[in-house]
């Protein structure tokens, strides 16, 4: 059998996704919360600025795949309007209902889909913009996930990857301490796990770089690809136009 990583552990690749799945029941409840606090509240500028580059306008139809509890799918469904669709899928069931509770809350009804996104269940150029967003280094098979993506978008779509990356060396021992000693503990005492928030710190260490992340995603397909570090380089979004 072949085996993949899960943090820092090796586990047999078949095993990854319901791991995953497990860590995301557990802080589906908190989720929000705990972005708020770990992030010091900087997710929210981070998915801001992806909207901006995104350049969703009116009629678009959109793929938000990981989009856990909606933040980025809510704003993508402003932009493309009554006549546009976003269509809001995560491969966590806990996660989808928060979002679309969230979603209903806010007077927005989109198409909620679970679905893994190394299988998407769309035609061949359905969308003009696909966005993950901190879900990609989830991904058991990043390199055929990326493909799926290409494939689903149109000619000239975007794929925008949002997720956590190689930090900036001025910063890489305070945020080694603050990943591994702090986030645990808030883990702990704000969702009852300290577990699934070490496995978010580890994730991060072993999810291609900014450069890597790159090459992968020309790999897939993409024609130019373009990367923009946040925060230091905690975050960074890459940029995939399909050519």
């Amino acid at each position: 059998m072949s085996s993949t990583h899960f943090g820092y552990q090796q586990v047999d690749e078949h095993d990854k996704a319901r791991r995953v799945r497990d860590v995301f029941d557990s802080v589906a409840p908190r989720y929000d919360l705990m972005n708020d606090l770990m992030s010091m509240g900087l997710h929210r500028a981070w998915k801001a600025y992806t909207v901006l580059v995104a350049d969703v306008r009116p009629g678009h139809q959109v793929l938000d795949i990981a989009g856990g509890t909606g933040d980025l799918a809510l704003a993508f469904a402003r932009k493309a309007g009554p006549s546009g669709q976003v269509v809001h899928t995560d491969i966590n069931e806990a996660m989808l209902r928060t979002g679309r509770s969230r979603l209903l809350d806010a007077g927005v009804v989109l198409p909620t889909l679970v679905c893994d996104a190394e299988r998407l269940p769309f035609a061949d150029g359905s969308f003009d913009r696909v966005s993950v967003a901190f879900g990609l280094r989830n991904m058991t098979h990043k390199e055929q996930a990326v493909a799926e993506m290409h494939r689903v978008l149109r000619p000239g779509g975007k794929l925008l990857v949002l997720e956590f990356s190689k930090v900036a060396r001025p910063l890489a021992r305070a945020y080694d301490w603050y990943s591994f000693k702090v986030l645990p503990r808030l883990g702990r005492l704000v969702a009852g796990d300290a577990d699934s928030y070490r496995y978010l710190a580890e994730s991060i260490r072993m999810h291609p770089d900014q450069a890597a992340l790159k090459a992968l995603m020309k790999k897939g397909g993409f024609g130019h690809v373009d990367y923009h570090n946040l925060s230091g380089g905690v975050v960074a979004l890459h940029v995939g136009i399909k050519c």
